[in-house]
């Protein structure tokens, strides 16, 4: 008897699947790591912690919320590869926080006069999520949203999501409207 394409790829997902994974870290370029240090820390709440000393350039490390930033000194000639600082496009390359008060987060972005972009969309469920785009000191856009508020609704791969258990996730629709999450 042959052997399905399905039960063919469930054999091959099977051999060959991954070990756990998550972010580790987002390492950015900077044309001053020092100011970007300030940025990371004092407006996002990121905290600075050790590098390997063998790492002989100039740069730091910063880790908060499960996730790391590696920030790197650009050389001059680098400075062509950063991008604009006034450029704000939700459809452009960003990074993304979560975030469970965005009103303070708002706030916050006010009291250092960073320049920033906010919108509510709504699904068509009507849930609502709102965002925050802003710039970080090297033009690198960094998004604040509630977008946990949306539901995970896996589209044909049932089954595969992997939460991690102990940090706060998205509902996820499991089938047949069961949702499972915190």
């Amino acid at each position: 008897m042959e052997k399905t394409e399905d039960q063919i790829n469930g054999e091959e997902k099977q051999e060959h699947a991954l070990p756990p994974m998550a972010l580790n870290h987002v390492s950015r370029l900077c044309r001053s790591v020092k100011e970007s240090i300030d940025f990371y820390v004092k407006v996002l709440g990121f905290v600075l912690i050790r590098r390997p000393q063998v790492l002989h350039f100039d740069g730091a490390w910063l880790f908060n919320y499960g996730v790391g930033i590696h920030l790197v000194q650009a050389k001059e000639e680098d400075y062509c590869r950063l991008p604009d600082r006034d450029h704000l496009d939700p459809m452009d390359n960003h990074i993304s926080f979560q975030c469970e008060d965005m009103e303070a987060m708002e706030q916050r972005l006010k009291d250092f006069n960073i320049k920033y972009m906010k919108r509510t969309i709504k699904d068509e469920h009507g849930t609502a999520i709102d965002q925050l785009f802003f710039n970080d000191p090297d033009g690198f856009m960094v998004e604040i949203c509630n977008c946990e508020n949306l539901k995970l609704v896996p589209a044909g791969s049932l089954g595969q999501i992997k939460l991690p258990l102990d940090r706060h996730n998205p509902p996820v629709e499991l089938e047949n409207g069961n949702h499972g999450g915190q």
